[in-house]
């Protein structure tokens, strides 16, 4: 196969891996630049844009969800507009923050040594937090206080460090927050909707004549959003599964082993 298109293919498989997984997208498509050599300046909208393909696969799972959310609207039902006012409520942080240190988070995006770092960290964090909160008080995404919202939308913000991760981040911030474990997980799911959608959509307004390049081209870009779309199918329902019953400690694990594993080689190389 082309070197070209087994690129592409695995950066595919890994955005669909770890895109909706606390371990950070973004950080692993870092690190995974490093280890396969290529220019990730020139993949940089790629990896982007791609994150649609896994975003989509959120729309189809919970496609009975956003029905019932928008029948509800129509419908003037409290509980769906209570839904849609924590998803945009949540979301405007990292829409406001991501617009003004945008320059400055493009610059930590060439630093694998704070993938490293931030890997370890959180996955420190995830440990501490899954043994310190008892309490879980908050049972749906509705249910969940504005005040509380407003908390897991900064937190969110965090993860514009690469390696800290998205779905970490919110999914964490919701636990300590008070949310169950599963509505936690399914909040961070939904919430990547408005927030990959408008960094998608920003990185094409600044950046869309490179789309036209011969090395990353509307080809690779299909293929690149398909093979994460099918691989986020796959994980997404797994992941909630794993995480009902056994909590997030095996992520934290695998970012601490993960994390070092990258530090020590990009030390030593």
């Amino acid at each position: 196969m082309d070197l070209h298109y087994l690129t592409v293919i695995l950066l595919g498989i890994v955005e669909g891996l770890t895109e909706f997984l606390p371990v950070s997208s973004t950080g692993h498509l870092i690190l995974a630049s490093e280890l396969l050599g290529y220019d990730a300046s020139t993949w940089a909208m790629f990896n982007v844009v791609i994150q649609l393909g896994a975003i989509l696969a959120v729309v189809v799972l919970y496609w009975r969800t956003f029905w019932a959310v928008a029948l509800g609207l129509l419908r003037k039902e409290p509980a769906s507009w209570r839904f849609l006012r924590n998803l945009l409520i949540a979301f405007l942080p990292s829409a406001v923050i991501g617009l003004a240190l945008h320059d400055f988070i493009e610059t930590l995006l060439g630093a694998p040594k704070v993938v490293a770092w931030a890997l370890i960290i959180g996955g420190v964090a995830i440990l501490l937090i899954e043994r310190m909160v008892k309490e879980n008080r908050f049972h749906g995404i509705a249910d969940i206080p504005m005040a509380r919202v407003v908390g897991i939308g900064f937190i969110q913000c965090i993860s514009m460090i690469p390696g800290v991760s998205r779905s970490g981040a919110t999914i964490m911030g919701a636990l300590a927050l008070g949310v169950e474990r599963r509505t936690a997980a399914e909040f961070s799911f939904f919430l990547a909707i408005p927030t990959m959608l408008g960094a998608s959509t920003l990185e094409l307004l600044k950046k869309g004549d490179q789309i036209t390049s011969a090395t990353v081209g509307w080809g690779s870009i299909g293929l690149g959003f398909l093979v994460s779309f099918i691989v986020a199918l796959l994980v997404i329902r797994w992941f909630v599964g794993l995480v009902s019953r056994h909590g997030f400690a095996p992520f934290a694990w695998y970012r601490i082993v993960a994390g070092a594993a990258a530090l020590l080689w990009l030390t030593m190389r």
